[in-house]
């Protein structure tokens, strides 16, 4: 491994332009207007498994997009590892707020990565992420020094909630077996101090629909004698938190892991600066639930937040009308122990049990995962670690993340392996947003990084 600084560099132009082509592709697994798009992505990742070096690759069709697979087994009594990764992206709206177009990569250069940034949707969640693996795994295949057997499953729904996964995944426990999973669609602290997910929050994810007269009506004519039904869904997601920001979906908190003070006290020491935080943001101030501090807020505790909320005219100029119907989509992040499926079902029944009279509603769950936490002690962190260290020179610190991989749980259920979150990603990166983007520096350093993961682990196995 002692060659891999130097073959980063001499092949890094290469690398970036790989990565650009990919980007390029509009990947958005929400729209059907982009189907083939998806699906020629799919074919662009099997090309590059295949040009990297797996001896095996094959485009898995599912019940909606394709999952790639991809395999080097060089010797079955070896450890295996599985990456897990996703080719699919978020919606890039609101298109007016990139600075470039989403989909015609540019690299440019910020306070945070001077070294210049991929802006791209999908730049660093997860193609960039992704296609670090892809990289890594052709150099210890070009260098002849791949440690052991690996295994590729990337998927095309993550976006959407990994819809045909886990039918994917019960139905080819055998192929899929390995040691460890490896995935990268997490982030670190920063790009001095790397750190390593150790837990994820779980998601439940729906949509309402307020449904009040039998169509749109003159708000002048019929203002203050009918129910409005923009009005009634502002206040009824309104009396979804209360002073102190507490969700109040009666049995919401029941089994929320309560974290220790000296388990909290550890978690504080991560370097967080709030007066940056808030800059960063343009804010004024940090908001959320009373009695947790910032990094807590967005780690450990659950949240309900309101993702997009629509209704009547939002056109140019006037038009008085009150709209027949309303619509909001929510998503509530979920703590471990919180089983979404019941958190799903709690939302719905209190949700129509707060409408007033005058309305209907409904409630259309969309997607969700469980929560997950994994051991500090394990030989895939204790690898991780060693790894992380030599690269950037400082240990790694586990922390949880705010956000969810829905996947994770069910891994560890139908593989009985546990997930190692090697994120590269930082928090200013922008994933989900306009103006998304993976730092040059991070997406290089991934690639020097994962095989140095391999080289440890295998190690450590032996050594068990």
């Amino acid at each position: 491994m002692e060659n891999i600084k130097a073959y980063v560099q001499e092949h890094k132009d290469r690398f970036i332009n790989e990565l650009i082509e990919l980007l390029k592709i509009p990947s958005v697994s929400a729209d059907t207007a982009y189907c083939q798009d998806v699906i020629d992505t799919a074919d662009a990742v099997k090309a590059s498994l295949e040009k990297a070096g797996c001896d095996k690759v094959e485009i898995c069709e599912t019940a909606g997009y394709p999952i790639v697979y991809g395999e080097k087994i060089i010797d079955p009594s070896l450890p295996t590892i599985l990456v897990y990764g996703h080719y699919d992206v978020q919606p890039a709206d609101p298109m007016e707020l990139w600075t470039s177009p989403p989909f015609e990569p540019v690299i440019k250069k910020t306070e945070i990565h001077p070294e210049g940034a991929i802006f791209a949707r999908g730049a660093c969640d997860d193609k960039g992420q992704m296609y670090m693996h892809v990289k890594a795994f052709e150099y210890m295949i070009q260098n002849n020094n791949l440690p052991c057997n690996v295994k590729f499953m990337i998927e095309g729904e993550e976006e959407v909630g990994s819809i045909n996964l886990k039918t994917f995944v019960e139905h080819n426990v055998e192929k899929l077996k390995n040691d460890v999973i490896l995935i990268s669609d997490t982030g670190m602290i920063s790009n001095q101090q790397p750190s390593i997910t150790t837990g994820l929050r779980g998601l439940s994810y729906v949509e309402v629909e307020v449904t009040g007269p039998n169509r749109d009506l003159h708000s002048g004519l019929y203002g203050g004698a009918v129910a409005n039904p923009i009005n009634i869904l502002a206040k009824m997601i309104a009396s979804l938190h209360d002073e102190n920001n507490h969700i109040t979906i009666p049995g919401f908190y029941d089994n929320v892991e309560e974290l220790s003070l000296e388990e909290r006290a550890e978690m504080a020491k991560a370097p967080f600066n709030l007066e940056k935080y808030k800059k960063a943001l343009d804010l004024n101030d940090v908001y959320g639930e009373k009695g947790y501090v910032t990094n807590e807020r967005n780690s450990i505790r659950p949240t309900l937040d309101v993702n997009g909320i629509w209704g009547g005219y939002t056109g140019e100029g006037a038009k008085t009308v009150i709209a027949s119907q309303a619509f909001a989509k929510i998503s509530m992040r979920l703590v471990p122990n919180q089983d979404w499926e019941e958190i799903t079902e709690l939302f719905s029944k209190y949700f129509m049990s707060i409408a007033p009279a005058g309305v209907t509603v409904k409630v259309k769950p969309h997607h969700g995962g469980q929560g997950y936490v994994t051991p500090i002690d394990s030989i895939g962190y204790k690898a991780a670690n060693m790894a992380y260290t030599e690269t950037f020179g400082v240990p790694a610190i586990p922390v949880r993340s705010g956000g969810s991989i829905p996947i994770v749980a069910l891994f560890e259920k139908e593989l009985k392996s546990k997930t190692i979150l090697m994120g590269f990603g930082l928090d200013s990166d922008a994933i989900h947003s306009p103006n998304e983007h993976f730092g040059v520096f991070n997406y290089l350093k991934g690639i020097e990084t994962i095989p140095l993961f391999y080289k440890y682990f295998v190690e450590l196995s032996k050594s068990k």
